[in-house]
């Protein structure tokens, strides 16, 4: 009896497990079967996703463009950019050693950059002024108004009547010692006896102008009648120095001596693109000669104007004793110096070259070797 009861338990459970499978499939349909089988089978397999799976699965989003500026990032960045080698190289190469300095400038007036000073006690140089003489423009107040281009406390120094033994290379020495430049008007016969001075000069970045052939005033007969020898004095004045230099730059600036200076003459230089220089401030070193009585006149006048192109003479031995002390004072009173230098040197005329050469009386056609090639020294 026993066992006839658990029989007919097990087949009630058996009848009832039966009927829940049943309900279950009904319930799950056919598309949740396969996909299903799908999920289970295809991944053993290692085969693409049959197309019954698309229905339940979006497909893949196609790849958009990227905008330009992100294209441009990733571009510097993952790949060199499509410029041409020699930047390229420049770009994804460490930076060269910097190029070696370039040689000094045969013209000292090219460096616009005004050098340091070793010398604390020097006045040193504050500016350097370009002048672009295009149309030969007048300068100095004296005489000429328009183009007053210092500042207050500023002072160019000018030098007229040399180059002379002596006096001219005392008054460089000073000007070197204190870390300054100055403007030089040779005269041209002058220039001719000394060239090694006129050198001197040019070689030192020192301005160098012009101050007629031998000092004629050309205001005065012969030359106020005669423009043509008025003229002889001006460009021969510009030759000799010229020569003198070497090949040096010579500035196109002219100084008329004893400042007497003809309108036809001016107009004259402006067709030849010279600077007329007058003054702000003269020294009359000329006439009092000793160094005290010198640097007294130039700070009187110089504390009376506040400013100015002051003239002096490298010729007055004077004035080349006066101007240490000149300098030191000038610093201390708070004055500054300005060196003026040309846009472009001038040019020389051939038939005023030649006439220079004429003046040369004892000049010999044997004296055409270098004198380094001539002279030498074999013992000191």
């Amino acid at each position: 009896m026993r066992v006839l009861v658990i029989v007919i338990g097990a087949l009630v459970t058996l009848g009832l497990a039966a009927f829940g499978v049943v309900a279950a499939q009904k319930e799950a349909g056919p598309t949740s079967l396969l996909a299903l089988a799908t999920h289970v089978i295809s991944p053993a397999k290692g085969t693409s996703m049959p197309a019954a799976a698309s229905v339940s699965t979006p497909p893949a989003t196609p790849a958009r463009p990227v905008a330009a500026p992100v294209t441009q990032v990733s571009d510097t960045v993952t790949a060199p950019r499509p410029t041409p080698a020699p930047v390229q190289v420049a770009q994804n190469k460490p930076a060269p050693a910097p190029a070696p300095a370039p040689a000094p400038s045969p013209n000292p007036h090219a460096a616009t950059a005004i050098p340091p000073c070793s010398n604390p006690a020097a006045i040193g140089l504050s500016r350097v002024v370009q002048i672009d003489t295009t149309g030969g423009p007048a300068f100095g107040t004296e005489h000429f108004k328009q183009y007053d281009f210092l500042r207050d406390k500023e002072v160019v120094l000018t030098f007229d009547d040399g180059p002379w033994p002596e006096n001219t290379p005392m008054v460089l020495k000073a000007l070197q010692d204190n870390c300054i430049k100055a403007t030089f008007f040779e005269i041209g016969e002058h220039a001719t006896w000394r060239p090694d001075l006129t050198r001197l000069l040019v070689e030192n970045g020192m301005t160098v102008g012009t101050h007629t052939w031998s000092h004629k005033d050309l205001a005065k007969n012969p030359y106020a009648k005669d423009i043509e020898k008025a003229k002889d004095e001006i460009e021969m004045g510009i030759s000799a120095v010229a020569m003198a230099a070497a090949g040096g730059p010579v500035a196109p600036f002219f100084r008329f001596p004893d400042l007497q200076q003809p309108p036809d003459l001016i107009a004259y230089l402006g067709t030849r693109n010279i600077a007329t220089f007058s003054t702000d401030i003269d020294s009359f070193d000329f006439k009092i000669h000793k160094p005290d009585d010198v640097i007294k006149s130039v700070m009187t006048k110089l504390e009376k104007n506040g400013k100015g192109i002051v003239l002096m003479h490298d010729f007055q031995h004077g004035t080349a004793e006066a101007l240490p002390a000149l300098l030191q004072q000038l610093k201390a009173a708070g004055y500054k110096i300005v060196h003026m230098v040309p846009a472009a040197p001038v040019t020389t005329l051939a038939k005023y070259d030649d006439m220079v050469r004429a003046q040369d009386k004892y000049s010999s056609s044997n004296n055409t070797r270098p004198q380094s090639s001539v002279v030498k020294t074999i013992s000191e």
